[in-house]
């Protein structure tokens, strides 16, 4: 019991950190008004897409991060899968789904999706410090949620072009 006491109060404090330190990022953002580069990725399974909720923000997302210097963004997006879920998949088995600039969060926010189909069902294990929950929804379902823009963009692209429109 003292174990998950010490664990649930060290895990407080890296929610914290991480709270505090994307508040500081965005005040900078907004003096600065950058380009970043993430590179999000949409895991697929039985028709379903796999979100994230991050401690630090109100929106959901796909699980992401910034691409690194010398990664390609399926090298970014493979790795962040891993870093949020422990979810291991090949930057090869990836393909590029959507590209796009928006200005989120006082920043030019250059973000790529690759997608990626499951074949099995995934066991998701999140850390409770940067991540806090993750799981499988359907698209009208998340359409729902507060998501953020490059998702809804992405996922109601997908939906009007399965409709046909």
């Amino acid at each position: 019991m003292a174990k998950n006491l010490a664990r649930e109060a060290v895990d407080f404090g890296f929610r914290t950190a991480y709270k505090t330190a994307h508040r500081m990022l965005r005040a900078y953002w907004g003096v600065r008004n950058p380009r970043t580069h993430g590179a999000l990725i949409a895991a697929w399974y039985d028709d379903q897409i796999l979100l994230v909720k991050n401690s630090y923000r109100n929106e959901y997302t796909l699980p992401g991060g910034y691409v690194r210097s010398g990664e390609t963004p399926e090298q970014g997006a493979a790795r962040e899968l891993r870093e949020e879920v422990g979810v291991d998949v090949s930057p090869s088995e990836l393909s590029l789904a959507y590209e796009d600039t928006k200005p989120y969060e006082n920043r030019r926010d250059h973000v790529t999706i690759c997608e990626v189909k499951l074949d099995r069902p995934i066991e998701l294990a999140v850390d409770n410090r940067e991540v806090v929950w993750a799981g499988f929804r359907r698209p009208d379902e998340v359409l729902s949620l507060p998501i953020v823009p490059h998702l809804r963009d992405y996922l109601t692209a997908a939906r009007d072009s399965s409709s046909g429109n």
